[in-house]
């Protein structure tokens, strides 16, 4: 009973939750499991929940990675209707 009214003295924190707090609160991060929990306490990995990224071939790309903090700053005007009736593009 005690922690309770030390609590409400200090007064509440209601504020976001992270993954970092609460001592017996589990959040967690949003990944989702990639295998399950075996019942000796081990863990079995699904290779059809296992993330993969599939990248496609860069080969004779020009683009490169980053852009360069010395390049020229640019500015587009946003569309304007008439843009849109000249280009057609929703009757693709």
């Amino acid at each position: 009973m005690q922690e309770v009214i030390r609590g409400l003295f200090r007064g509440a924190k209601r504020g976001v939750m992270t993954s970092k707090q609460g001592r017996n609160f589990y959040k967690g991060n949003r990944t989702g499991s990639m295998g399950r929990h075996t019942k000796h306490g081990g863990y079995v990995i699904d290779a059809n929940k296992v993330r993969t990224f599939v990248v496609p071939s860069l080969a004779g790309c020009e683009l490169k990675p980053y852009v360069s903090h010395s390049s020229d700053k640019f500015k587009v005007d946003p569309p304007t209707a008439t843009d849109f009736s000249t280009q057609n593009i929703f009757n693709q």
